[in-house]
């Protein structure tokens, strides 16, 4: 039998996905533990309209001296709240990140491989934990770490999201067990890890359909979504922001975008997988673009085991029996999911009255003009079924 990849060496679980093998951490060590305080106070700040005053008081201390992982990624995620309350905490947002957050800010991003902004990898992966002795990481059993204004639709938001990571392990394991059969030449494996695949991605589709449980649309867009919005496209933002005493930026103004679920690896691994491309599709290239937000890690395994076999290839051209069919399954269950995300990007943001340039409901959070990407995108999906033969 072909040696599988090791998905470890790329820093991804084979029980959690994504998601980091240990819950993350929920305190820092040492004189680190001021940025804790902060952290845990800053909601109320928030919706007392004193955050920046409160921010101000963030003590400039270096996370290279956090030597864990677990540590730098807890940082980055108080860092990344820290900058992105600053920014958006005020009736106008900022577009200066003063000196003691974003000199720091900038390190731990730096540490991690990413930008210092807040990223879906922050944002989700990094910010959960268990209720319980139980180790599902389901909804029920996991609670947020770290939030903005705090309250239920937020935190389930991002809850969402982390459950669908969870979900999503099997389906990562599946599709390397797919391309190993092709390797080995077993017909049967390959059927058998296709359906494995076609079954987990209708778990995360069913996963996305909680999502309106208990967030609402109007919360979201009003409460929630302002402070996901990075300085890239940002109307509100045109220049971007200046991360005052970072040396390597030497006082230019710096353009990020904001948190995207279009920066989780899943749906770019699987792509891969599947070879679900297009020539003429502005998501792919964009998310092709938001890798540099992914953990390189996660980056490394979407580009080098993610197209390591042509799947969509053995399958045009030696059609074993089943296969087609349990390929036609997963690319039917991707385009599930991806239309359930259109309804909700409408229902969400589209449908929503705009209040302010800061908040545009035709302008996703990534910076693009989602709709008309998310529909192209489906479309292309969609016409990757093979069938039947002619």
């Amino acid at each position: 039998m072909t040696s599988s990849v090791s998905p470890a060496e790329y820093g991804v679980s084979e029980s959690n996905g994504f998601l980091p093998d240990v819950a993350p951490l929920t305190q820092l060590p040492g004189r680190f533990a001021e940025w804790d305080e902060i952290g845990a106070v800053l909601p109320k700040h928030l919706a007392a309209g004193r955050a920046r005053e409160l921010l101000s008081s963030v003590a400039p201390l270096d996370p290279g001296a956090l030597t864990e992982q677990a540590e730098r990624e807890r940082a980055m995620l108080l860092l990344s709240y820290f900058g992105h309350a600053y920014i958006f905490g005020g009736d106008v947002p900022a577009n200066v990140c003063p000196a003691n957050i974003a000199v720091p800010w900038h390190k731990a991003a730096g540490l991690l491989g990413r930008p210092p902004v807040l990223s879906y990898a922050t944002q989700q992966l990094h910010n959960w934990g268990r209720l319980s002795d139980d180790p599902a990481i389901e909804l029920g059993n996991i609670h947020r770490l770290q939030g903005f204004l705090g309250g239920m639709d937020d935190d389930w938001f991002v809850l969402v999201h982390v459950a669908i990571e969870a979900a999503a392990a099997p389906v990562l394991c599946a599709a390397i067990a797919a391309q190993d059969a092709v390797l080995d030449g077993d017909d049967d494996g390959l059927v058998h890890a296709l359906g494995e695949m076609a079954a987990g991605l209708s778990v995360m589709s069913g996963t996305l359909a909680r999502m309106p449980e208990r967030c609402d649309p109007h919360i979201y867009y009003h409460r929630v979504r302002s402070y996901l919005f990075g300085w890239k496209n940002n109307p509100a933002l045109p220049e971007g922001v200046v991360y005052e005493g970072v040396a390597a930026y030497g006082g230019r103004p710096q353009q990020f975008g904001g948190e995207t679920g279009a920066q989780s690896a899943i749906i770019p691994f699987l792509d891969e997988v599947l070879g679900l491309s297009g020539e003429d599709d502005p998501l792919a290239a964009y998310m092709h673009a938001l890798r540099t937000y992914i953990p390189p890690g996660h980056r490394a395994f979407i580009e080098k085991v993610g197209p390591r076999v042509d799947l969509r290839g053995f399958l045009l051209h030696h059609r074993p029996a089943g296969a087609v069919a349990a390929y036609d399954a997963c690319v039917t269950a991707m385009a599930d999911f991806r239309e359930l995300h259109l309804r909700y990007a409408a229902m969400y943001v589209q449908r929503q009255a705009q209040r302010s340039s800061a908040n545009s409901n035709e302008v996703g959070t990534g910076g693009t003009p989602f709709m008309r990407y998310l529909k192209g995108h489906l479309d292309t999906v969609r016409a990757h079924r093979i069938g039947a033969p002619g």
